[in-house]
């Protein structure tokens, strides 16, 4: 999986699960001495915009995500469980370009069989090497994405809770990586869509379509008679 795209998947569900949480944890609005009104009808108990002070955070994620404490120690462990790997590509790689040097500086006087030989050997060694290199790289960059993607998902969830309770209405994405969005949170209450989508349909004059005819309810088919 892309790399960006994995963050992408497990920063969307760090910041929907801490985004719900924001919700639900917002402290009661303080009492007032005017008398209560009457309770709204469920269909307009949703939040209405309003106007409120804008204020923007900018956030690093995905660096953000790496240079945390977690993500740091997480990344060291995985580079010490490739460093053999690392270190056997290694030794081969100047075994090859060892052999290499070794077929430019053969006697003109080698047959054309021996030279034939060392060539292809050297071609078989460099063609497992960059295999054994592009598994490695594989399976590293899997490790490395399964062990951030983690640490997104938490990270995500604190980056909300502290813009939320710092008083922010937008937490935008710095440098927007391809594949992560640009915005990542905002307050619900400055969402303006439907209300706009209400002021257009009152200027433009258009009726509300009717709503679709209740599907006839059929009675079950009676049991055969035995």
């Amino acid at each position: 999986m892309n790399r960006n795209l994995f963050f992408a998947t497990a920063l969307a569900t760090g910041l929907a699960a801490s985004s719900l949480l924001a919700q639900t944890t917002k402290a009661p609005a303080p009492a007032t001495t005017h008398a209560a009104a009457p309770a709204a009808p469920a269909a307009e108990a949703e939040v209405k915009p309003e106007a409120v002070p804008a204020k923007v955070a900018v956030i690093a994620f995905e660096q953000g995500v790496s240079a945390t404490n977690e993500g740091q120690k997480a990344a060291a462990d995985i580079q010490k469980k490739y460093e053999p790997k690392k270190n056997d590509i290694q030794t081969r790689s100047a075994e090859v370009d060892s052999l290499k040097k070794q077929y430019q500086a053969l006697p003109a006087t080698l047959s054309d069989d021996e030279r034939a030989s060392r060539l292809k050997d050297i071609d078989t060694k460099e063609k497992a090497l960059q295999r054994d290199v592009e598994d490695a790289q594989n399976a590293y960059s899997a490790d490395i994405q399964e062990a951030l993607g983690k640490i997104a998902q938490k990270f995500g969830g604190t980056a909300v809770k502290y813009a939320d309770e710092h008083g922010f209405t937008l937490l935008l994405n710095e440098g927007g990586q391809q594949g992560l969005p640009t915005v990542l949170w905002w307050q619900r209450n400055t969402d303006i869509t439907q209300a706009v989508i209400d002021a257009y349909n009152v200027a433009s004059g258009v009726a509300a379509p009717p709503p679709p005819a209740p599907t006839p309810h059929r009675a079950p088919a009676a049991a055969p008679k035995q």
